[in-house]
């Protein structure tokens, strides 16, 4: 396979892993987990989609991999423990989101993707990001899938306990409540719905939700024996593919393959 290409977009850090064929290719964008695997280079050894005929570029997230603190996450499991939704959780995913139009057209700049529709990924914390851009941008999108995600907020605070809402934060949270604005994601682009079986029950309650509010334009996907990580801890380095991850992959390659990669050939 080919070697990944790792660089900046727009002080973004990512891993690109290169389509077999030459010449412009359509783009996947991912953002990871806040679990393992944590960082761009490690999503893409967890789900490397090798044989998409696609560009796979996977974005890294505030305060992780390379822009980690001091080489640690130490500094964002402070921001957790100060507020886990206004100081992490809320400003991560608005960060990666405010972020991406300009790594997207430094990304475009830099690599041979071709300008038309892509398509976003996310794993958990970055499943709200991609869940953001099809909500909250107008940026075209062929296709979109989502792996374990926050899909309502509420429910990825409560793993943490009791939370204080006062009004400021109900409507943040209200705000990133994606069952809710199912219309305006059916109207976007068709969703892929990832869930492990093993997941946080929370979780995977709401993907069954959002896939019964989108209907036709979702798909679903249990993964047999998959919890909520991807990779084995400590998740930030590139490691061998664990069997569920395969699983999540090879879904993931079908997807793509029938939605962006045939919709760029259209």
């Amino acid at each position: 396979m080919t070697s990944p290409i790792t660089g900046t977009a727009a002080g973004v850090p990512f891993t690109a892993l290169p389509p077999a064929t030459d010449g412009p290719a359509p783009l996947l964008v991912s953002w990871h987990m806040l679990d393992a695997p944590r960082s761009n280079a490690a999503f893409a050894a967890a789900l490397p989609m090798n044989g998409l005929p696609v560009w796979r570029v996977h974005l890294g997230m505030p305060m992780c991999g390379a822009r980690m603190v001091d080489g640690s996450m130490d500094a964002g499991l402070k921001l957790m423990r100060e507020d886990v939704l206004m100081s992490f959780l809320h400003p991560f995913v608005r960060q990666a989101t405010e972020e991406f139009p300009a790594a997207l057209a430094s990304i475009r700049a830099q690599l041979p993707v071709n300008d038309g529709p892509l398509g976003v990924l996310g794993g958990s914390l970055g499943g709200a990001v991609a869940l953001r851009i099809l909500t909250d941008t107008d940026i075209p999108v062929a296709a979109a899938a989502i792996v374990n995600a926050a899909i309502r907020m509420r429910s990825v605070v409560g793993l943490f306990g009791d939370y204080p809402y006062d009004a400021q934060s109900e409507q943040i949270v209200d705000g990133l409540d994606f069952v809710a604005q199912a219309d305006i994601i059916a109207a976007r682009a068709p969703l892929l719905i990832v869930s492990g079986e093993s997941d946080h029950p929370e979780l995977r309650a709401d993907a069954f939700h959002l896939a019964d509010a989108l209907d036709l334009r979702s798909e679903m996907l249990s993964i047999p024996g998959l919890a909520h990580p991807l990779a084995d801890e400590p998740g930030i380095e590139p490691a061998p593919q664990l069997p569920q991850a395969r699983d999540v992959d090879a879904g993931l390659t079908r997807w793509f393959r029938r939605h962006l990669a045939t919709a760029s050939q259209g």
